[in-house]
């Protein structure tokens, strides 16, 4: 359950458990190929009067192509969320650090968070095959992972 009933945080906080499918409305346009369910974990509670903090655990796997040889490659997101803050206030709007929230919201939803969250996280997971990717030769594209090209000349010893 991502989205959450105000009323029930009066109570007190609330649990998130989740898994979004990659097909998830919340994704669109995002440009991601997800690898399988989005799993989510966390806790949203109320911090005063129309405020709310989220924190959890956002796990998934992406699909994309080496930085450096353009093979296929899946890897692992985790994701810290320390503190995600929505409110209603209209001054906080425009401001990067809070998730806006109608004046009459009945339910906060931490769909907002995750999709943002996971697109940073994708843009700054630069993909590997691995570690020592020897990439592509500049003038033939070949794959330098599987030996050196005919175009490559290895460099005289000094």
């Amino acid at each position: 359950m991502l989205r959450v009933d105000i009323r029930d945080l009066h109570r007190g906080p609330v649990r998130t458990v989740g898994e979004l499918s990659p097909e998830d409305p919340t994704f669109e346009g995002l440009g991601l190929t997800l690898v399988g369910p989005v799993s989510v974990h966390g806790q949203l509670q109320t911090t005063g009067e129309d405020e709310y903090l989220w924190r959890g655990h956002i796990h998934g796997a992406i699909r994309g192509e080496c930085r450096r040889c353009l093979t296929e490659v899946t890897d692992d997101v985790d994701i810290e969320v320390s503190a995600a803050v929505f409110t209603t206030d209209p001054d906080a709007a425009d401001d990067a650090d809070f998730y806006a929230l109608p004046e009459r919201a009945a339910a906060v939803d931490v769909g907002a968070v995750v999709r943002e969250e996971l697109a940073l996280a994708a843009q700054a997971h630069l993909l590997l095959c691995r570690d020592d990717c020897a990439g592509l030769c500049p003038q033939c594209g070949a794959d330098l992972n599987a030996g050196p090209c005919a175009c490559h000349v290895p460099a005289e010893p000094v």
